[in-house]
């Protein structure tokens, strides 16, 4: 493996980790707008949506949380690239069937005002990016000052691997 995979696979986890705890705490204090946001969408029955609007904020702080820990990395990353493909379907959806739309993926949500543009494709661009991104961590876990690491969760690798500084873009032993 190239040295740099475990910092590429650090900074993945970061920038997904980042995404989905300010996404989740945005929501997190306002679960109607959640529900709200969940029910615009047109894809879900009453009862499953108000579930998903106010257990997604929850998920999504944790989901981010291990990953920023690098605590279960690889099942942190497939159910965060999992998330952003349920997002970019979502959305794609909604688009194809002229809704017009907030997508609430950091609060708000539900109709937009009249004239307002709804950015699908900038949105859709941004969570398949985000999936690539989950995909990566799980397929190259846990990378580098990962706590799976230090507690010899991952697989094949020393206890200390990942935790050595001094040994910055060198292969580990």
């Amino acid at each position: 493996m190239h040295p740099a995979v475990p910092w590429v696979t650090t900074v993945a986890r970061l920038v997904v980790a980042a995404v989905l705890i300010t996404a989740g705490w945005l929501k997190i204090g306002t679960p109607a707008l959640s529900v709200q946001a969940v029910e615009a969408y047109e894809l879900l029955p009453e009862s499953v949506a108000s579930a998903v609007g106010h257990g997604l904020p929850i998920i999504e702080i944790v989901v981010g949380v291990l990953l920023v820990a690098g605590l279960l990395t690889r099942v942190a990353g497939v159910v965060s690239a999992l998330l952003m493909l349920a997002f970019v379907v979502g959305i794609a959806s909604a688009w194809a069937r002229g809704l017009r739309i907030d997508c609430g993926c950091f609060g708000g949500g539900g109709q937009l005002a009249a004239g307002a543009d709804p950015g699908y494709l900038w949105e859709i661009l941004r969570d398949a990016g985000l999936f690539l991104l989950g995909a990566w961590v799980a397929w190259f876990p846990p990378g580098r000052l990962a706590l799976d690491a230090a507690l010899g969760l991952a697989p094949g690798r020393d206890r200390d691997d990942d935790l050595d500084v001094d040994d910055l873009g060198e292969e580990p032993a």
